[in-house]
């Protein structure tokens, strides 16, 4: 249903809101211990700050209102960070007063807030499964063991990369390093590969992972006005049903709902910042040149090709990869969190009450190579598989960079390149990076 519509439906009672609301929060106080933000509308509050980008448009609002800001969702207090420090203080500091989860709607639809450890409140069973990945699967001893298997589905990686610069095939980088992604954590997991190279199957897998996580990340009316959750507006419900379905049909055999949980954000997660990172050097061929000769110099042997041993000897490689998540992070804003005790930070209050909490953005600067002063992931919401993709991002990368040039499908001009994200839960390249691969 357009926003028109709905707009219009809700609007006979603007006048009642918007007096009881200023009454309210007159005696109350709470008005003025919100943190800044744009005045919110009657009824519908910021929901048209938000617009069909709202990580580039909020960063547009905090540089008026600073990096600590409140947004009013009709029904929802929407606090956002945009700053490291302040983001430290929350998730530090605060820690345990920060540790839920505000769920939406198109989560709730299909119950993953019952079962997935992203969603669950912090409780016995978040625990427990918090516990099973950390000690059995990202543990230091785990991984470690599993060394020669990630060398072995990255040299399946080179294999095919070789076999497309022999054909002059253009390679689909999210998707061929999503396929190697999903590959290394089924075989860890199950001793099995899930997805095969150039195959229909895995593309399809690929568009129902972005799908389940575009739809996660995208506003919802239904959010804000919990009477129009019956009526859908946008369609996410209806959809989220129908992909996480499908999804959870392929790997009924092998996957419950914590596995779910792992194979879907691991594998998108990661493809998308290999993606992003292989386009930004390729859109800045300086950077590429200077990264290519720092990998050959610390192998010293042209021979062989780059190793997880090699990692500490390249930081340069590492420095391309912060410089990536600065600009294309992980997650568009973190997953929401929920206040669970009332906070006063910054001489502001967060409130319990319909309160959600969400980090970014704080790029200062889309130039890429400018490094500045990143957030990295804190508290006990943080995600247990950043090592395991730490290790697996560097060693894809150096590997595609170390071994081979790359020039853009159509003969497009490196500086011509579409760099146009697109928001969901995490951010995608609008168009996905073809490139074919050249002989040094």
């Amino acid at each position: 249903m357009d926003y028109i519509i709905i707009f219009f439906l809700l609007s006979v009672y603007t006048w009642l809101y918007f007096f009881t609301r200023r009454s309210g929060l007159q005696k109350s106080g709470v008005a003025t211990r919100l943190p800044p933000g744009p005045y919110p509308l009657p009824i519908i509050g910021n929901i048209l700050e938000l617009g069909d980008k709202p990580h580039h448009s909020l960063a547009a609002v905090s540089k008026t209102y600073g990096p600590l800001m409140s947004l009013k969702l009709r029904r929802i207090t929407m606090i956002v960070v945009s700053s490291c420090e302040i983001a430290q203080e929350f998730f530090s500091k605060h820690d345990i007063s920060f540790s839920s989860r505000s769920v939406p709607s198109a989560i709730r639809v299909i119950d993953s807030h019952n079962t997935s450890m992203v969603w669950l409140p912090v409780g016995d069973q978040w625990r427990r499964f918090r516990r099973i990945c950390k000690e059995h699967l990202f543990s230091a001893r785990q991984l470690d063991a599993s060394r020669f298997l990630r060398k072995q589905k990255v040299q399946e990686l080179l294999d095919f990369v070789h076999g497309c610069r022999m054909s002059g095939k253009p390679i689909n980088i999210g998707e061929t390093v999503a396929i190697t992604t999903l590959n290394v954590l089924s075989n860890y997991i199950f001793s099995t590969d899930l997805a095969q190279y150039d195959s229909p199957s895995s593309q399809e897998f690929k568009n129902m992972v972005w799908a389940v996580m575009e739809i996660a990340g995208a506003p919802n009316l239904a959010d804000y006005f919990p009477v129009l959750r019956s009526l859908d507006p946008h369609g996410l419900l209806r959809r989220s049903k129908f992909y996480n379905k499908k999804l959870l049909a392929i790997f009924e055999h092998y996957i419950n709902e914590l596995l779910h949980d792992l194979f879907l954000a691991g594998t998108d997660t990661t493809s998308n910042t290999l993606e992003w990172a292989m386009a930004e050097l390729i859109h800045n061929p300086e950077k590429m040149l200077k990264a290519r000769a720092e990998i050959k110099k610390g192998i010293g042997n042209d021979e062989r090709t780059f190793e997880e041993s090699d990692i500490s000897r390249v930081p340069y490689l590492r420095a391309i990869i912060k410089e990536t998540l600065r600009l294309h992070p992980l997650i568009t804003f973190l997953v929401p969190h929920k206040a669970i005790t009332d906070v006063e930070i910054k001489g502001y209050m967060v409130q319990t009450r319909r309160s959600c909490v969400t980090c970014g953005p704080w790029v200062k600067t889309q130039t890429f190579g400018r490094t500045h002063k990143g957030s990295s992931q804190r508290g006990r919401r943080r995600c247990l598989g950043l090592p395991l993709a730490d290790i697996l991002l560097h060693l894809m990368l150096g590997t595609l960079i170390h071994k081979f040039d790359w020039k853009i499908k159509g003969g497009i001009r490196t500086k011509d390149m579409d760099m146009t994200d697109k928001f969901g839960f995490t951010l995608k390249k609008i168009l996905p990076l073809m490139a074919i691969p050249v002989k040094l």
